[in-house]
C-alpha cells in the first residue's frame, strides 16, 4: 500500500499543475471561478425551497389601510389621518415595529438631502407628526415612537403575538406638497389650473420578512420601495372644481360625477376606441362638476395591493377606453392630461397606449389584475405605482410610447411580483426594460419598433456591443448592489439595461423562447403577492428551464465578468483540407458563453456550430473538428454579433 500510495502522489504532483495551466491558458481565465459548485449552495429552507418555489411554511406580514386626507389647495398642504391594521404572520413575536415617512427625504438636513450633494434647493418638506395611537387587544393607547429621518420606530409594551397577531396603529400627521423637480409627488401650474401628483402621502409599514427581519433602509431618493400587501380603502377631500383619479374602484361616482361623466365610462367600457369623459372644450366649465363650490370628498378603494396613489387638478382632459384581457376579463384604461400635451402626437394616444401595454403584457406574462390602469400627465417625470402612473406632460411620441410602456409594466415588477426595490432595484427596473423590448416589437405593428434601450445606441440591432464601455470601465459595479450605493451615472446602465440585455441573451441565445418564457412565466406565478429574493429567480429559472445557469447569474449579475470569445487557429487533418479542419478557439477572459462559430469554404459553402457552454468547463481552450471539403476562407464566432464581446478584432479568422 506505501508504494502504491507514493506513485498515486508523484502522478497527483504532476498531473495538477499542468491541469492547473491548461485551464488558464488563454488569458487567465479560471473554469472553476465562473462554474463554482459553490454559488447559491445555501440549498432550501421551510420558507423557500431550492427549486425557487416558496416554501411550505412560507409567509409574509399583512397591511390594511383606511386614509383620509385633505388637500389646501392655497397651501399646497395635506393632511390625514391613517389607520393601520397590522397582521404578524410570522413565527416571530414582535415587540416593535417599523414604518415608512419618506417625506422627510425633503426635510432640512436629512440623509437624502445630503447625499444628494451640494444642489441649490428653494425647498424643504417633511411630515408632520402630530398624534400616534395603538390599538392592542381592543384598547387604545398612546404610542411610544421615535422617527428617525424616513423611518419611524413604534415600541411596544405588549408584543404582537406570532402567526396572526393584529396591531392597529393611527397616524395623524400632514405635510406641504412640494414644487415639480423634487421627487414622486409634485405640483405644477398648467393653462387651466394646477396639477397635483400625490404619492407617498401616507405612513406606512415597512417590511418584516425571512431574509432580513425588518427592511428599514432609509429612503434616500434612488433605491425605491418595499411594501407590504393589503387593502387600501382612501378618502381625499379636495375642492370641488377638482378631478381626482387614484388607484383602485371610484366608490362614490354619484357623489362626485355627473350623470354624463358617468355614461361616458360607461360608454368607454364597451369601446376600444377612447372616449373623452372631459373634452378639451369642458376643461373647468361649471357642468362639470356635480356642484361648484365646497369641498368634495372621493373615496377610492384597492385590494390586494402594496400602495395607492391619486392626482387630482381642474385642468384635466379625461379619456378612457376599454381594456381586453385573457380568458374575457375587461379593465379599464384612462388618461389624465393638460390642454397643452393635448396633441395626437403627444397624449392625445395616451389611453391607445396604455390599453395596448397592459393587453401585451397581460397576454405575454400574466393577466393584468387591477379595475384600471390611468396614466397622469404632471410633473413627475415617469413613476409607477399599483393600477396608476405618473408621466412627464411635455412627452411625445415614441418617447411617450417607452415610457408609458414602462412605467405601467411596473405594475408586473414590483406590484404583483413584490421584489424589494430598496435592495435589489434590478428586479424591477431591469425586468420591466426587458418585457419592454418584446411590447414594443409588438405595438401597432413596431411602429416604435426596436427598443433595446442602448446606453450608447438606442436604435441598436446589436444592443449587447453597446454595453462593452460599461464592462471594460475599472469603476463599474456588479449588478447585484444596493440601488443608492450606485453612483447616479451608472444606475440606468446597471439596474436597468444590463439587466434586460442578460434575461434578451438568454432568451434569444441560451434557452430559447420556449424554455426562457416558461420558466419566467413561472417564476411571476410562483411569486405573485409575496416577496421574492435574487435567489428565488435564479433557481426558479434554472429548475423551471432545465438548465443550470449558475455560471451566468454569477458572472452577469453577482460578478461583472468580461467576454472575449476569439478564434485562435485554423489546421487542417492531416494537412489535407477535405479531410477536415481543426478550428481552435479561446475563452480569453472570465466571463463563458455558449458559440456559434461561422465556417466559409472557398468552394462557397457556408456552415454553422452552436457549441454549448460546457466547452468551457475545463479549460478556456477548445478544438473544434469541423467537416470541411476544401480549404477555409473564414471562420467567425458571434456572427451576428449578439454577445457583448470586448474584442471583436479577434473574433474572425481569414485564410491565407
Amino acid at each position: 500500500m506505501k508504494q502504491n500510495f507514493t506513485v498515486l502522489f508523484l502522478i497527483f504532483c504532476l498531473v495538477v499543475p499542468v491541469s492547473k495551466a491548461f485551464s488558464q491558458a488563454s488569458g487567465g481565465y479560471d473554469p472553476h471561478k465562473v462554474f463554482d459548485p459553490n454559488f447559491d449552495a445555501n440549498g432550501s429552507s421551510i420558507y423557500r425551497s431550492a427549486n425557487g418555489a416558496p416554501g411550505p411554511g412560507y409567509w409574509q406580514n399583512r397591511a390594511d389601510y383606511e386614509i383620509a386626507a385633505a388637500l389646501d389647495t392655497t397651501t399646497k398642504t395635506i393632511t390625514g389621518t391613517v389607520k393601520i391594521t397590522y397582521t404578524n404572520n410570522s413565527p416571530n413575536e414582535l415587540h416593535y415595529v417599523w414604518l415608512q415617512v419618506e417625506q422627510n427625504q425633503l426635510a432640512k438636513g436629512s440623509r437624502g438631502v445630503l447625499v444628494s450633494g451640494n444642489a441649490p434647493r428653494t425647498f424643504y418638506g417633511g411630515d408632520s407628526i402630530s398624534s400616534v395611537k395603538i390599538i392592542q387587544n381592543g384598547k387604545t393607547s398612546r404610542a411610544d415612537y421615535l422617527v428617525n429621518d424616513t423611518r419611524m420606530q413604534i415600541r411596544l409594551e405588549r408584543p404582537i403575538p406570532a402567526r396572526g397577531g393584529k396591531l392597529g396603529i393611527i397616524i395623524r400627521y400632514s405635510f406641504v406638497v412640494p414644487p415639480a423637480g423634487y421627487g414622486r409627488t409634485g405640483w405644477m401650474r398648467s393653462k387651466n389650473g394646477t396639477i397635483y401628483e400625490i404619492a407617498q402621502w401616507y405612513p406606512r409599514m415597512e417590511v418584516f420578512d425571512d431574509l432580513n427581519g425588518w427592511n428599514s433602509l432609509p429612503f434616500l431618493g434612488d433605491g425605491e420601495f418595499y411594501c407590504e400587501y393589503g387593502n387600501f380603502d382612501y378618502s381625499v377631500t379636495v375642492p370641488a372644481d377638482q378631478i381626482v383619479v387614484g388607484s383602485g374602484v371610484l366608490l362614490n361616482p354619484q357623489s362626485v360625477l355627473t350623470a354624463k361623466e358617468r355614461r361616458r365610462i360607461d360608454e368607454a367600457r364597451k369601446s376600444d376606441k377612447r372616449v373623452y369623459i372631459v373634452s378639451p372644450e369642458e376643461i373647468g366649465k361649471p357642468e362639470t362638476r356635480p356642484t361648484e363650490k365646497g369641498m368634495l370628498t372621493w373615496h377610492f378603494r384597492m385590494d390586494h395591493a402594496r400602495d395607492a396613489v391619486w392626482a387630482c387638478s381642474r385642468a384635466y382632459i379625461w379619456d378612457a377606453a376599454r381594456i381586453n384581457l385573457p380568458g374575457g376579463k375587461k379593465s379599464l384604461a384612462e388618461s389624465v392630461y393638460p390642454i397643452e400635451s393635448a396633441s395626437d402626437s403627444a397624449w392625445g394616444r395616451s389611453t391607445e397606449y396604455t390599453k395596448a401595454s397592459i393587453e401585451i403584457f397581460s397576454k405575454d406574462w400574466y393577466v393584468y389584475p387591477y379595475p384600471a390602469a390611468i396614466n397622469v400627465a404632471g410633473p413627475v417625470g415617469g413613476m409607477e405605482y399599483p393600477g396608476i402612473v405618473f408621466c412627464w406632460w411635455g412627452m411625445t411620441g415614441k418617447t411617450l410610447w417607452a415610457v408609458t410602456a414602462h412605467e405601467l409594466g411596473h405594475n408586473w415588477f414590483p406590484m404583483i411580483v413584490g421584489s424589494n426595490e430598496r435592495q435589489n432595484a434590478w428586479m424591477d427596473e431591469g425586468f420591466n426594460t426587458f418585457i419592454d423590448i418584446y411590447a414594443s416589437d409588438q405595438f401597432n405593428h413596431g411602429e416604435y419598433a426596436p427598443k433595446r434601450d442602448g446606453e450608447f445606441d438606442p436604435e441598436a440591432k446589436n444592443p449587447a456591443r453597446d454595453i462593452v464601455p460599461y464592462l471594460l470601465n475599472p469603476k463599474s459595479q456588479p449588478i447585484i448592489s444596493y440601488a443608492d450605493a450606485i453612483p447616479g451615472r451608472y444606475l440606468h446602465t446597471l439596474e436597468y439595461y444590463k439587466t434586460a440585455l442578460g434575461l434578451y441573451m438568454l432568451r434569444e441565445y441560451v434557452l430559447g423562447h420556449k424554455r426562457f418564457d416558461y420558466a419566467f412565466r413561472t417564476y411571476i406565478r410562483r411569486w405573485a403577492y409575496k416577496h421574492p429574493s435574487p435567489e428565488d429567480f435564479f433557481r426558479t429559472m434554472n429548475d423551471a428551464s432545465g438548465e443550470n445557469l449558475n455560471w451566468f447569474w454569477k458572472e452577469w449579475f453577482v460578478k461583472n465578468y468580461k467576454l472575449d470569445q476569439a478564434v485562435d487557429s485554423v489546421s487542417y487533418v492531416d494537412g489535407n483540407p477535405s479531410k477536415g479542419s481543426l478550428i481552435t478557439l479561446q475563452n480569453k477572459d472570465q466571463m463563458v458563453m455558449p458559440v456559434t462559430v461561422e465556417v466559409k469554404q472557398s468552394n462557397g459553402e457556408v456552415g454553422r456550430i452552436n457549441l454549448p457552454v460546457e466547452i468551457w468547463e475545463t479549460s478556456g481552450i477548445y478544438t473544434l473538428h469541423y467537416d470541411s471539403t476544401s480549404p477555409i476562407d473564414s471562420v467567425i464566432v458571434d456572427p451576428n454579433k449578439v454577445l457583448p464581446d470586448v474584442n471583436p478584432s479577434n473574433n474572425v479568422w481569414v485564410g491565407k
